[in-house]
């Protein structure tokens, strides 16, 4: 399963903690924490991140959250998640705390 938002106004590196604690919470275990930031081309006082989180439970990986994004413009956030590692409760659990402190930054779909 696939989860996509968009947020606006908000910090890449904020999302990226906040991702990792909420789903950390459901009782995983972090595999893989990364986060680069990279300068625009354009402009070399902007900058760009990427952040790549992987959990674990059991010794398999149940979700994976990609994120990029800029804080001058937006920031897309991907969860694949392993819906037989990671069930339907906690998957409404983790949007449901996600959506609580970030749904006034995102951008609904039209």
């Amino acid at each position: 399963m696939q989860i996509k938002k968009t947020y606006y106004g908000i910090n890449p590196e904020l999302l990226f903690d906040e991702v990792k604690d909420f789903v950390q919470k459901q009782g995983t275990i972090v595999d893989e924490s990364r986060m680069e930031t990279y300068s625009l081309p354009t402009d070399s006082s902007s900058f760009i991140s990427r952040g790549t989180l992987t959990f674990k439970t059991g010794g398999r990986e149940c979700l994976r959250a990609h994120l990029i994004g800029s804080t001058r413009t937006e920031v897309k956030l991907i969860l694949e998640i392993n819906e037989e590692l990671f069930p339907s409760g906690k998957i409404s659990a983790l949007t449901d705390d996600i959506d609580f402190v970030f749904g006034s930054y995102e951008k609904k779909p039209r």
